[in-house]
């Protein structure tokens, strides 16, 4: 890593050197016609004038400011990504698919050259419409025969609530007639017994079926009404059988056939009581006219025509009424012919697809069927005309005239600067942005931004299918914020496809995942949260490829199984650029001292060693930090300065007095005072007392603490005066004339704060020992000993660097004095016999 930092810090000295304008002071902050509040608190306040504002200008201690020259360093980014991004106007050919041939050209030998771009075409093509190998779900099938067993058990259920069929010897009572007598209607049986147990003749009138035996026209009506073949057929074959079985064998048959009527009377009830949404219309009356043999053959026919079907499998999207053809042809002959109906809606209404796709075979299949398209080969012989003049060039016209190097290939100049005036527009935007938005960029900045632009297109380059823009929009967006990473990914996603050949759904899926990471990326405090966000670049990334994939295809069912596998891989290429981006990170920080928010997160953990060893070595200091803490970060929050870089910043500012902890009074714990017994010299004592500022830059530097948390070591102490010595020394000099006292003996060498972080520092530092020594004060008196000090340092110069404006004094004031009364506030006294122990 050390040559990278020399690097950087030599790129820094050529750039102070070679590309900086004449240094020029800070603006000086605008000073504002009312004064401050102290001005009405405090008698005789100081109201800073603009001539004594311009006085203290004149006076303060001026730090150069080194700016880039904004056109130099546009020109810089657009030659580098320019030659990077732009390598297709290198080499481009003049004769080109599309153009119009100026001249006929002629084939100035035998060739037989590949149309490799072709090939390409074709074999992708056989990839995404490969036909999905599919195979047999056994889940599905396994609820199928399931469903066939509870519907072949309840029509069984149901003939045996029927009773046995037949229930007479079918010799002497045929299964037509015997059905017909169970399932005839209560009035018909009656004629037919009529008919049969009396010998009265029948005549063969119409009869009215509304008219019932045994009321007016009495058996005669009743008989003369009996005029259908079936009824025929069962008087005859029941006179028959009466003649053959005797008096009391035919009473047990004509019993046998009431109990069969009761019988299928129950059944039939039973079957227009079914519960289950389909029997209804798959069990109908028809069930009971088969005979028990006749119902197991129908049974075994269905599982077996069931069997068959499934080992054929039914695919996702069968139309019905193919499917109930295919089982009609299945089921004729596996059942009897009267019982094919009922088969055909058994089946129908349980038969489901139980195809699913076999992701592997289906690749394999895709990849084979790639294998086995023949290259694009095209053939021409010597002198045969390749393209008449004036004609447009063609894919295959173009393989024969760049293969002959008749193309014309050479620099597109006039593409190449229309590309360089775009990239050029396009880092305008940025720097516009970044001045809006993080103008406090340094070089080393723009650097690193540099180098991570340029990683997509050198990537692309050297034939990495999926760019880095995933990568770049977490690292540039927790870098420098949302606005910074949505901008670098949104104009290197416009540019990538202009220069370099990137396809349509790779670009667009890496720059939705890259959008994403630079948007969210700036919001998180935690490496575990951008690991998270990581997951969900992955998932965008997968997502926008096989949207545009889906759109892109005319056949989704057929290319969607391949699809699906690209997207999963574009996923994990989102999540693989997100994990590079969390690896480099901590290098990157350290590299280019970069202070994210998760990095100050990191640093303000108390389990640091450096603060360890604060709280261990210097507890007084510790405690003294904590509540500095506390009221700047408070201030911070209140004036939307960076939060975590003051919390940062604050906890580390005074870890220089772990020097010597017992010189500083809060550490000696009621203990001597050094200064006192030992020392009793307050030029020594005041070098001493400043030496904690470059111990403290000393300790920082051994424990590589970024440059924007070490500026807090020197600058909350700025210029300031150290008062008790430096009083102290004019005392003795009041003893001993001999004795000179300078005042710049005893102050801090400074610099001044130059940021709004340290200046709130240092008025918290200054403020803490004062609010932590009052007791019993009011609001009013706290607030104008706070405003009294901060005046001090506003007097002394302390703060005209910083960009606090005496306004914002009022708002720091009335925070410290809050945040002093949460810490002070009152409690219920307990009496004494309450803390008594019993």
């Amino acid at each position: 890593m050390k040559p990278i930092e020399l690097l950087a810090r030599q790129v820094d000295q050529w750039w102070r050197v070679y590309v900086t304008e004449t240094p020029s002071a800070r603006k000086r902050v605008t000073q504002r016609s009312h004064p401050p509040r102290w001005a009405s608190i405090l008698p005789g306040a100081f109201v800073q004038t603009d001539a004594m504002t311009a006085q203290l200008n004149r006076t303060r201690n001026k730090r150069l400011n080194y700016k880039a020259h904004p056109s130099v360093l546009v020109a810089i980014a657009v030659v580098s990504l320019t030659s990077t991004i732009g390598y297709r106007f290198y080499n481009a050919p003049k004769l080109d698919v599309g153009t119009i041939a100026p001249e006929t050209l002629f084939a100035p030998d035998d060739a037989r050259v590949e149309d490799t771009k072709s090939t390409e075409e074709r074999r992708k093509q056989e990839r995404t419409g490969a036909i999905p190998v599919l195979m047999l779900n056994q889940v599905v099938n396994q609820e199928i025969y399931r469903e066939l067993y509870n519907l072949l058990s309840r029509g069984t259920q149901l003939r045996l609530s029927a009773g046995p069929f037949p229930y007479l010897d079918p010799t002497a009572l045929s299964t037509e007639i015997q059905h017909y007598l169970r399932a005839c209607e209560e009035w018909e049986w009656r004629i037919i017994r009529l008919s049969v147990t009396r010998e009265t003749p029948q005549r063969p009138l119409a009869f009215n079926r509304g008219n019932e035996p045994g009321r007016s026209g009495g058996t005669a009506n009743a008989l003369a009404g009996v005029s259908s073949a079936e009824q025929q057929r069962a008087i005859a074959q029941l006179r028959r059988l009466k003649q053959s079985a005797g008096p009391v064998g035919f009473a047990n048959i004509l019993q046998s056939i009431e109990q069969a009527r009761l019988a299928y009377q129950n059944a039939t009830a039973n079957l227009e009581r079914q519960v289950a949404p389909n029997s209804r219309k798959l069990y109908k009356v028809t069930l009971f006219e088969l005979t028990d043999a006749e119902w197991d053959t129908t049974q075994q026919g269905i599982k077996d025509t069931t069997a068959r079907i499934l080992a054929q499998g039914v695919p996702r999207g069968l139309p019905p009424n193919i499917l109930r053809n295919a089982i009609s042809l299945q089921v004729n002959g596996s059942v009897p012919l009267k019982a094919e109906p009922l088969a055909i809606e058994v089946l129908s209404s349980m038969l489901k697809p139980n195809l699913i796709e076999d992701p592997e075979q289906t690749r394999l299949r895709a990849e084979q069927a790639a294998r086995e398209v023949d290259p694009v080969i095209i053939q021409i012989a010597k002198n045969e005309v390749i393209v008449e003049a004036g004609q447009s060039i063609s894919q295959a016209d173009f393989v024969l005239i760049d293969y002959f190097g008749l193309s014309e290939r050479g620099i597109n100049w006039r593409g190449l600067i229309g590309f360089a005036s775009l990239v050029g527009s396009a880092v305008c935007i940025f720097w516009l942005v970044e001045r809006r938005v993080h103008s406090g960029m340094r070089r080393r900045d723009y650097l690193l931004v540099l180098l991570l632009t340029l990683s997509a297109p050198i990537l692309v380059s050297l034939g990495v299918s999926s760019t880095s823009l995933p990568a770049i929009g977490l690292l540039i967006g927790s870098f420098y914020g949302s606005a910074i990473g949505v901008t670098v990914v949104g104009l290197l996603s416009l540019a990538l496809p202009i220069g370099l050949e990137i396809t349509i759904s790779d670009g667009l899926a890496s720059a939705a995942g890259g959008l994403l990471g630079g948007l969210v990326a700036g919001r998180l405090r935690s490496r575990e949260e951008v690991a998270l966000l990581g997951v969900g670049v992955g998932l965008i990334q997968g997502g926008v490829y096989l949207l545009i994939a889906m759109i892109s295809s005319s056949s989704v069912g057929l290319v969607l199984p391949t699809v699906l596998g690209a997207a999963a891989l574009r996923s994990l290429s989102g999540i693989a650029w997100s994990i590079v981006a969390l690896g480099l990170s901590p290098y990157l920080e350290h590299v280019f001292d970069l202070v994210t928010p998760v990095r100050l997160a990191e640093l303000a953990n108390p389990n640091r060693p450096l603060l360890q060893r604060l709280a261990l070595e210097a507890p007084g200091t510790f405690q003294h930090t904590l509540f500095v803490s506390t009221l700047a970060e408070a201030a911070a929050r209140e004036l939307n300065c960076n939060v975590e870089l003051v919390r940062a910043g604050t906890l580390y500012h005074d870890i220089g007095k772990m020097h010597d902890p017992l010189l500083f009074c809060e550490n000696q714990m009621g203990g001597p005072n050094k200064h006192d017994t030992e020392i009793k010299d307050p030029w020594k004592s005041a070098d001493i007392i400043k030496k904690h500022v470059s111990e403290g830059l000393v300790m920082a530097r051994k424990y590589r603490l970024p440059k924007a948390i070490q500026a807090f070591i020197p600058e909350h102490q700025g210029t300031m005066l150290i008062a008790f010595f430096y009083h102290q020394a004019q005392q003795m000099a009041q003893d001993d004339p001999s004795i000179t006292v300078r005042e710049s003996d005893f102050r801090y060498d400074g610099p001044v704060p130059q940021s709004r972080e340290t200046g709130i520092l240092m008025l918290a530092d200054s403020c803490e020992a004062a609010l932590r020594s009052l007791k019993e004060a009011t609001y009013e008196e706290a607030l104008a000993m706070v405003n009294k000090i901060l005046r001090a340092r506003w007097q002394d110069n302390q703060l005209v660097d910083s960009g606090l404006t005496r306004e914002e004094m009022n708002t720091i004031a009335d925070v410290f004095v809050r945040v002093w009364q949460q810490f002070h506030h009152k409690r219920v006294a307990y009496p004494k016999t309450a803390l008594t122990a019993k």
